[in-house]
């Protein structure tokens, strides 16, 4: 490798998806669109084997990636995470693109909903991404520039039958990440909250939630290629006319 290409390496911010699972899935997506812009990626996630193949495949692409195993939920592993994120190596220079993806859906009836399993849902949707979020304002304001974007839902609009543990968890995201741009925008970051108004064309709702798919019939749910691309938007946005909420559904979605 000439010296010319290590430094132009060297002198690109590296981005991290944090919620990566299936190689079909929307971190996977984020992780690979950031990595064909030339990015180093960071992938982070619970299952080792999974980022792994995340990992691979986007090597075999020609991009760059590297995985950390962690839990958002535990504090010590978010700022391992970042300590990892924010150092200049071979890789690139430190991160400047956050995107927090990590969560968890099912419906479930309150009325049997033991109180660990609210909580499980509430520090998995929620929790995590004020520990992220946290840590990158610490990280990101000294700098003066960065983007923090979050993976929204419906739920985070409004309540449905049996989602009252997602919605709540979710809405309480929202609005973390809405006082976060307020307090930070002015100190130069972008802080962001997509609501993905819909169904996501992967692995999961496949595996998970079959007749839906079915239901929704051709393009009725939302490309992941098509929502990385919304994520990659966002944060080449001049500051002059930053989103801070974007909303994306199938054009078949009624809301």
């Amino acid at each position: 490798m000439s010296v010319a290409v290590q430094t132009q390496i060297a002198d690109r911010p590296k981005a991290v998806v944090i919620g990566v699972g299936p190689e079909h899935g929307l971190g996977a997506g984020l992780a690979r669109r950031f990595a064909a812009e030339g990015r180093h990626v960071v992938i982070a996630g619970r299952t080792e084997a999974k980022l792994e193949r995340v990992r691979e495949s986007i090597v075999e692409a020609g991009g760059s990636a590297s995985t950390v195993v962690m839990d958002v939920t535990i504090e010590a592993d978010v700022i391992r995470l970042f300590d990892i994120a924010m150092q200049a190596d071979d890789n690139g220079a430190s991160a400047d693109l956050i995107a927090y993806n990590a969560g968890n859906n099912q419906p479930l009836d309150l009325r049997t909903m033991d109180a660990d399993v609210f909580e499980s849902f509430w520090r998995l949707n929620c929790f995590g991404g004020f520990l992220v979020g946290r840590e990158a304002a610490r990280r990101f304001a000294p700098l003066g520039r960065g983007s923090i974007l979050f993976s929204g839902a419906t739920g985070a609009l409004r309540g449905m039958p049996n989602f009252a543990h997602f919605a709540s968890s979710k809405a309480g995201l929202r609005m973390l990440a809405q006082s976060m741009a307020r307090e930070f925008g002015p100190l130069g970051l972008h802080v962001a909250h997509v609501v993905i108004d819909g169904g996501i064309d992967g692995e999961r709702v496949h595996t998970r939630f079959a007749e839906h798919v079915k239901h929704k019939g051709p393009d009725g749910l939302l490309d992941i290629g098509a929502i990385a691309d919304a994520f990659w938007m966002l944060h080449n946005q001049h500051r002059s006319a930053w989103t801070h909420e974007l909303d994306l559904r199938p054009f078949k979605e009624t809301f």
